[in-house]
């Protein structure tokens, strides 16, 4: 069977009869946009997240830009973000006028650097964008403590980690999203949870906020024809929700079976001093969006090459820092301050991960590579 980085024709196979199903049924009712198959699955999806509102939206990128949008932030005002991560968090903050502050992450989890918070806030700092980077949530114990301490938002990508969850020092756990002001993710089709096109949702606690992003989402529009807010154009189509309400039963066994790959892998590697497998930390599950080596002196290019020999599929998430492309340039950012983003950036390399992987192509993949390190 010929190696993917994530199998979705296999994934639909065993839920066919159900999309098949749901789908039809749309089509029959001619409810395109906001049918009853969306209000169905958001409110699935608040009962999953255990919170109190779910905004569905367009994609993941629009949730970023929505959130900060309903927050009443001025030009200028600055939001920090890891340097580390898909350029959709930094890019909504660059669209809306605002200033994005980059931060570097931690070596070992590639997740947001608490003391690099701390140091980056300014008296123009308004809120903080963590983002739980590959499966993983970021430290939101102790970003929420920065952020009571300063007034500030919070705002987080949960784009890679639906379905992870937090563990605070007492005990107690809540789902990746539904911690700080405003929690957004993505639908995207490779997501852990995704739908057969673009999607994304908001997720909050907050009454207002919610009554006021879920109009902003639909033209602002209050009443037909009647705006309250500047708005944007950014629907769940009815299609998706009904795919995403059968995938989000599934979810538990999907993260799962991605739990029990990187356990696998992790069996293989072990013993690799020249591979350094995915860290967990001890307060947050990790679900395992992509599985991510850090090569250590190891030559990446000619490794990415054999592997393409070999018809192994690989990412490189990712390849350049955000403070280092143009449109983010800020005279502020010393490139000696992001040591650890630059270094996993010529490191780091991602392997197959998704729900339908076997130990033998498993096996397969991770022989290749430690067959190339040894070699």
């Amino acid at each position: 069977m010929k190696l993917q980085m994530v199998d979705l024709g296999g994934q639909f196979k065993k839920i066919e009869k159900e999309v098949d199903l749901a789908i039809k049924e749309v089509l029959n009712s001619s409810a395109f946009i906001n049918g009853p198959k969306v209000h169905e699955f958001q409110h699935q999806l608040e009962k999953y997240l255990d919170i109190k509102h779910v905004i569905p939206c367009a994609n993941g990128t629009d949730a970023l830009q929505v959130a900060l949008m309903a927050l009443d932030l001025k030009q200028g005002d600055e939001i920090i973000c890891p340097d580390f991560t898909f350029v959709a968090t930094a890019e909504v903050v660059k669209l809306l006028g605002l200033k994005a502050i980059f931060v570097d992450v931690d070596k070992d989890t590639f997740l947001i650097d608490i003391d690099k918070i701390r140091a980056a806030i300014t008296p123009n700092t308004r809120a903080i964008i963590p983002v739980h980077l590959f499966g993983q949530c970021a430290n939101m114990e102790a970003i929420q403590e920065i952020a009571a301490e300063n007034n500030l938002y919070v705002i987080e990508d949960t784009a890679q980690a639906i379905g992870a969850a937090f563990t605070f020092e007492n005990g107690t756990k809540q789902k990746a999203g539904t911690i700080g002001t405003i929690g957004t993710t993505s639908f995207f089709p490779s997501k852990n949870l995704g739908c057969y096109g673009d999607g994304g949702a908001i997720f909050t606690n907050d009454d207002k906020l919610a009554e006021k992003m879920r109009k902003m989402v639909n033209h602002g529009m209050e009443d037909r024809y009647y705006y309250k807010y500047i708005g944007v154009n950014s629907r769940l189509d009815t299609l998706q929700a009904a795919v995403l309400s059968i995938k989000l039963k599934h979810l538990q066994s999907y993260n799962a079976s991605r739990i029990e790959a990187a356990n696998y892998y992790d069996t293989l590697f072990k013993h690799e001093e020249k591979i350094s497998i995915p860290i967990r930390t001890n307060n947050s599950s990790h679900i395992f969006h992509q599985y991510t080596l850090k090569l250590n002196d190891v030559d990446r290019d000619k490794l990415c090459v054999y592997l393409q020999e070999k018809g192994i599929p690989f990412g490189i998430y990712y390849p350049v820092p955000l403070h280092l492309h143009k449109p983010y340039f800020d005279e502020r950012f010393v490139n000696e301050n992001f040591s650890n983003t630059n270094s996993l950036c010529k490191r780091v390399l991602s392997l197959p991960m998704h729900t339908e992987l076997t130990e033998d192509q498993i096996a397969f993949i991770s022989n290749a590579i430690i067959e190339f390190i040894n070699g």
